[in-house]
C-alpha cells in the first residue's frame, strides 16, 4: 500500500482545494480524511462552503472573497492536515437498515447463490453479520460506498445493467455491497430492498447515511417492510441509530 508521508494539497480551480492522504482504499487513510473534516467543521474557518470526503481525500469548497488572505487560509488547512493521524476507531454511529431479502425485492438472489455456491439463507446471514464502514457518498445523491462485506459473497455485476433500479434496492457488485438511494440505472446484483428513504431533499437531514458512519443490515419480512414503508411515507419512522463502542486499531 502506498501512502504519502505528508498530505498532498492541490488547487481545484479558484474556489476549491483538495487535500489527499494516499492512493488506495484503506481505513487508516480514510481516518485521516474524516479527522481533517472534523477539524475544519470545529474550526469555524470563515468562508467554508462545503466539505466533500472521498476514500482518500477531502475537497474543500470555499468563497474566495469571504476567505480573504488565501495564503493564510491554505496554511491553516495545511496545519490541520498535518495534525491528522491514521488511527482507526471501531466505534462511531451505527445506523440499522432493515432489508427484506429475496423474492420480488431481491430478483438476483438466485444469481448470487448460484455464483457463490451458498444458500439464500446463508447469504442473508453473512450479509447481515458485519457492520459496514461508509467511506464516502457518490455516484447518485446518498449512494454510500461501504466496506466490510464478507468476500465469500462477491459476485460480478450483471452483464446487462438495468435501466431502472428501484430506490432502496440492496445489491452486490464484485466485493462491494451498497444501497441505491434513488431510482436509477445500475448493474449490481439485487438481493433485497429497504423501505427507508436514503435521500430526502425535503428532510432536515437529506442523507440518511454519512461518510464515517457504520451500517448494519437487519433482515425483515414483507409485513414489517410494509409497516415501515407506511411510517416512512408519513414521516413518523425513526431510524435505529446506535453508538458503536470500540478501541482504536
Amino acid at each position: 500500500m502506498a501512502e504519502y508521508l505528508e498530505p498532498k494539497i492541490m488547487c481545484a480551480g479558484d474556489s476549491a482545494v483538495v487535500i489527499e492522504f494516499g492512493d488506495s482504499i484503506d481505513m487508516k487513510i480514510n481516518a485521516r480524511v474524516q479527522q481533517l473534516r472534523r477539524y475544519i467543521e470545529n474550526s469555524h474557518l470563515y468562508g467554508i462552503v462545503e466539505l466533500v470526503p472521498t476514500y482518500r481525500s477531502l475537497a474543500i469548497y470555499f468563497d474566495p472573497l469571504a476567505v480573504g488572505d488565501i495564503g493564510l487560509f491554505f496554511e491553516k488547512l495545511k496545519s490541520m492536515a498535518q495534525r491528522t493521524k491514521g488511527e482507526v476507531s471501531k466505534g462511531g454511529l451505527v445506523i440499522v437498515i432493515p432489508v427484506c431479502y429475496g423474492g420480488e425485492f431481491g430478483p438476483d438472489m438466485e444469481n448470487v447463490a448460484s455464483h457463490t455456491g451458498i444458500s439464500e439463507e446463508e447469504i442473508i446471514r453473512r450479509h447481515t453479520a458485519p457492520d459496514y464502514y461508509c467511506y464516502m457518498l457518490g455516484f447518485t445523491p446518498g449512494f454510500s460506498y461501504l466496506g466490510g462485506m464478507d468476500e465469500s459473497l462477491a459476485t460480478p455485476r450483471l452483464k446487462e445493467p438495468r435501466k431502472v433500479i428501484p430506490a432502496g434496492s440492496v445489491g452486490i457488485a464484485g466485493k462491494q455491497t451498497g444501497i441505491y438511494p434513488i431510482d436509477s440505472p445500475g448493474g449490481w446484483q439485487l438481493i433485497g430492498r429497504t423501505p427507508l428513504r436514503l435521500f430526502d431533499p425535503q428532510g432536515e437531514q437529506p442523507f440518511l447515511i454519512d461518510a464515517g458512519m457504520w451500517v448494519r443490515f437487519k433482515g425483515i419480512g414483507k409485513e414489517e417492510y410494509d409497516e415501515i414503508a407506511s411510517e416512512v411515507a408519513s414521516r413518523t419512522y425513526k431510524p435505529e441509530i446506535l453508538q458503536k463502542s470500540g478501541d482504536v486499531a
